[in-house]
């Protein structure tokens, strides 16, 4: 495959194997692509998580929050069950 960079782009890359950063242009094009894949991947899951929340609210499954004490409240159910997964994950590692 043949792809044509931009002045700026080949100027970019050139700077990056000038400093040490890379040692090809493939290499460069290689990282991202990888980064674009990665970002590509973190969307799909975003994406996919809206559509199992969307189809929870559907069900009726949802928490109305309307006061900055439901808001509160919400908040510390969140940060109570990060903290849980932390916990766990690190206690999962040793």
């Amino acid at each position: 495959m043949e792809v044509r960079l931009t002045p700026d782009q080949e100027a970019f890359i050139r700077r990056a194997i000038e400093t040490g950063r890379f040692q090809r242009a493939e290499d460069a094009v290689e990282e991202a692509l990888s980064l674009w894949e990665e970002r590509e991947r973190t969307r799909a899951e975003i994406l996919a998580a809206v559509d199992v929340a969307e189809d929870s609210l559907a069900r009726g499954e949802g928490r109305s929050i309307t006061t900055q004490q439901s808001t509160r409240e919400l908040a510390s159910e969140v940060k109570q069950r990060g903290r849980a997964r932390l916990a766990a994950e690190r206690k999962a590692r040793r």
